[in-house]
């Protein structure tokens, strides 16, 4: 996916190049105009640097062709719809995001995802979700509204009543040994999970720790529908539309669905779960 968000930079700033030299504008003389580093001009044309929204369209009235501005504001928003870096979407605070991931869980009718490292998010009680995000803060350090990222997760698992939609989580057991969270809260995260396995439009499966494995479990990702792939890597979040990228999620779901238990066998993995933890205390 990198190389293909590079791919549609690289377009971007070729672009933005072509409407200066069609404008007479050496790069140094359209930096003065818009008050930039030459540098930045260079990065941008070269694809080595995404502009802002603001940038396109300033970059497209210095150059004389207002027009072009939402052009220009078009490609960068396509360019963003696929790759989301968490620097840019987290400037605004981690509510946001749990917004947009709200908003998309409301088209979103079939849901299925695969979790190799966390209790999804969908399935987290407050306490758990809150340890969590107060962990990533360690990596993202601007963030500062735990608390109302917090809610909005909470507000999200509502989505979990709509007897209209389907959800299917599949967990690797790791998930829930992993110490993202006091002992307590992980106790009361695992015995959350268990009334799920009842639920008619939720589906809880486990992949053990004992199980064949026709794939390694690698990371953790969302299908939408059949058309919409959402996963992410420390640095951004991809939200991939390809088919052919779909189709290969598509593939892996299917091979780890293969190893996982449901139903009794899954509540005997969250038990062990459980049990681990108690003699740890």
């Amino acid at each position: 996916m990198s190389t293909d968000f590079q791919q549609a930079r690289v377009a971007l700033g070729a672009r933005m190049r072509e409407l200066r030299t069609e404008s007479g504008l050496s790069g140094r003389a359209l930096a003065l105009r818009l008050g930039w580093p030459q540098s930045k001009v260079s990065k941008v044309e070269t694809g080595r640097q995404s502009p802002t929204a603001a940038d396109a369209v300033a970059w497209a009235e210095a150059v004389g062709r207002p027009d072009a501005g939402a052009e220009l504001v078009g490609r960068l928003r396509t360019l963003e719809t696929q790759y989301r870096s968490w620097r840019r979407q987290l400037a605004g605070g981690a509510r946001p995001v749990q917004e947009a991931h709200a908003a998309q869980g409301r088209r979103t009718k079939d849901r299925r995802s695969f979790d190799p490292t966390l209790v999804p998010g969908l399935l987290q009680t407050a306490d758990y979700a809150r340890e969590v995000l107060t962990r990533y803060t360690r990596i993202h350090p601007s963030v500062r509204d735990v608390e109302a990222a917090v809610t909005a997760r909470m507000e999200r698992k509502l989505a979990l009543r709509d007897g209209a939609r389907s959800f299917h989580f599949l967990v690797w057991e790791g998930a829930l040994v992993s110490r993202l969270c006091p002992p307590a809260v992980l106790a009361d995260q695992l015995e959350a999970l268990v009334p799920l396995l009842a639920r008619v439009n939720v589906r809880l499966g486990i992949v053990p720790f004992d199980a064949d494995l026709a794939v390694p479990a690698g990371v953790g990702f969302s299908i939408h529908d059949g058309t919409l792939v959402i996963t992410e890597s420390w640095h951004a979040e991809m939200w991939l539309d390809d088919p052919s990228d779909v189709a290969l999620h598509l593939r892996a779901w299917e091979a780890l669905e293969e190893s996982a238990v449901y139903g009794p066998a899954a509540h005997r993995v969250i038990a062990r779960a459980g049990q681990a933890l108690r003699r740890s205390r």
